[in-house]
């Protein structure tokens, strides 16, 4: 599969991709039409629904990737054998940036781990039944995916996990406890990384299973949101059997599964600018927003606004520039680290700037459009710093791998230079 792609080949697809979402969907009005009052004001990173509505939203998601999938669009990139068309990542970049001019539903319950992160790791380490009975029903929407790889003690610090599993025969008996695990309740498998080794260096003890989510010993609870929505779950692991050609990689080698998993998640959670928040942060809404509290001539407050907007915008051109280099045949280097450090920062400065325009109106539900639908971003702010490596772990891999800065010291280094300093 080459990573290049034909003027004329990309010509080609782009009017296969029209021709398919005009047939099957209608285009999204014109941002510049944009009216204040108007439409739905909802500014939610995370979802809220009533668990009927949730599931009703997840029935969409399915039938819409089916539907994709029939046309020839379920998995663009993805090998032939397993039901995706082989072409290129620049084919697939072109058919989400054509999507986002149509109003069609959303598949994030799908895509944003199952296909984005765990599927291209059950490509890379599964057995080939495994393959050919999970990855087709992926990338068609019968099944969704999710991450046990979060523990209480175990988050940024991922090779800390202390989950067990203890061979049994021919298979495994998984015992422990994951957390922050995105979409389990609508989950058919799981990849979990578990400990197998505990007297190996905890990155080389590792070893990581696909879990079939219905396994008896497997409990999932919801984690309840601030914002008032449950994406999150506990899941717990009692005595779960799993059969050993479910394992993903070698024994104690499911640190090497992880990265596959992490290189991907780096890239989804960076890629800025789906859903109502995109929406809401344009120039236009914002803009509309300080004229209809009227705060327009605050100065201070147009300088913040310049300064957001600013940003956003450099943050668009950085995933231009990968896009770019997509179309040469380069992977992109840390900018998708980066990316995903300033995704999170600009949102996070739009909801102190939402919030210092809005004042009561952020928190008191007024009833007037535009102004305590901001509430849900505001809650959700300070998750966008954690999800995808926290602030603290980005700003060190940029810091050690790109700009070439001395590691920070670990803990094992600061006890053993304390004990140096002592003597």
């Amino acid at each position: 599969m080459t990573s290049q792609a034909e003027p004329q080949d990309v010509q080609e697809f782009t009017a296969g991709v029209r021709r398919f979402l005009d047939t099957h969907a209608a285009t999204k009005p014109d941002p510049a039409d944009f009216v204040w009052g108007e439409g739905d004001d909802s500014v939610a990173y995370f979802s809220s629904l009533p668990p009927e509505q949730e599931r009703e939203q997840v029935s969409r998601a399915r039938k819409w990737q089916r539907t994709r999938h029939e046309n020839g669009f379920g998995w663009i990139t993805g090998p032939r054998e397993y039901g995706g068309q082989g072409l290129t990542h620049v084919h697939d970049l072109l058919y989400d940036s054509i999507e986002a001019e149509y109003d069609v539903p959303d598949t994030g319950v799908l895509s944003v781990v199952g296909l984005g992160m765990i599927g291209p790791t059950i490509l890379a380490h599964a057995q080939d039944h495994i393959k050919d009975r999970w990855l087709p029903a992926m990338y068609r929407g019968d099944a969704i995916a999710c991450q046990l790889f979060s523990e209480p003690d175990a988050g940024s610090d991922l090779a800390s996990v202390s989950s067990r599993a203890v061979r049994d025969g021919d298979g495994w008996v998984l015992n422990g406890q994951k957390v922050w695990t995105s979409v389990a309740h609508h989950s058919q498998i799981g990849v979990a990384l578990t400990r197998t080794n505990p007297d190996a260096p905890k990155h080389r003890g590792i070893t990581a299973f696909l879990v079939p989510m219905d396994t008896p010993g497997i409990e999932v609870r919801p984690l309840r949101q601030m914002t008032g929505g449950a994406d999150f779950n506990e899941v717990f692991l009692t005595d779960v059997r799993v059969p050993d050609d479910h394992r993903l990689g070698e024994v104690d080698g499911g640190w090497t599964v992880a990265l596959t998993t992490l290189m991907n998640e780096r890239a989804t959670v960076g890629s800025e600018g789906a859903g109502p928040v995109a929406a809401a942060l344009s120039p236009d809404r914002l803009a509309a927003l300080m004229r209809a509290t009227w705060t327009w001539d605050d100065r201070a407050l147009r300088a913040r606004l310049a300064e957001l907007l600013v940003d956003t915008m450099a943050t668009g051109h950085l995933n231009a520039r990968a896009l770019r280099k997509f179309r040469a045949g380069v992977a992109p280097g840390p900018e998708m680290s980066v990316s995903k450090l300033m995704y999170a920062q600009n949102l996070t400065r739009a909801a102190h700037f939402v919030s210092d325009t809005l004042g009561p109106r952020a928190i008191a539900d007024t009833g007037k459009w535009g102004t305590y639908a901001w509430s849900e971003l505001l809650l959700a702010t300070p998750a966008l710093r954690i999800l995808g490596g926290t602030e603290e772990i980005m700003k060190n891999i940029l810091a050690e791998r790109v700009l070439g800065l001395p590691k920070e010291p670990s803990a094992t280094t600061a006890k053993t230079a304390g004990k140096e300093a002592s003597a």
